[in-house]
């Protein structure tokens, strides 16, 4: 059972989601984004950036294709990654994976990807809830 259950009924909600954990990440945090295909989760990734960088217009691309992208921020280096194209969790450690776990701040869409590599993490679950979006954390 999660922790918290957060709604968020809109764009809004999610960016002041990711405002609020932004203010409370710091290097060697890890946080897992969990959901389906459009729930949601690079949605909040961004807004953790955005928040994190202080700059609310700033292009934050989705990982998608190029697996991990990282943001030098006030709040120290933040690696976003994307693993849904993952074919096995070692290939994790290609994409600087030893170096954001000791540096940084890791958001990770699709941790599940990760298997037995996954460390310790805020797990965030993403869901759709009626026209809005509900959040799901667990530590």
């Amino acid at each position: 059972m999660p922790a918290f259950s957060i709604p968020l009924p809109d764009e809004a909600a999610t960016e002041q989601l990711g405002a609020t954990l932004a203010a409370r990440l710091k290097a060697g945090d890890v946080v897992g984004l969990k959901g389906d295909l459009g729930a949601g989760k690079t949605t909040l990734a961004r807004a953790i950036v955005r928040a994190a960088c202080g700059d609310p217009g700033m292009v934050v691309p989705s990982p998608t294709f190029t697996l991990v992208e990282v943001y030098d921020t006030p709040r120290g280096s933040i690696w976003h990654f994307d693993l849904y194209r993952l074919e096995t969790p070692e290939q994790v450690f290609e994409l600087g994976w030893e170096e954001a776990l000791a540096e940084g701040i890791s958001i990770i869409e699709w941790p599940e990807r990760l298997g037995p590599l996954l460390p310790q993490h805020l797990s965030v679950t993403l869901e759709v809830d009626g026209d809005g979006r509900r959040a799901l954390l667990d530590v």
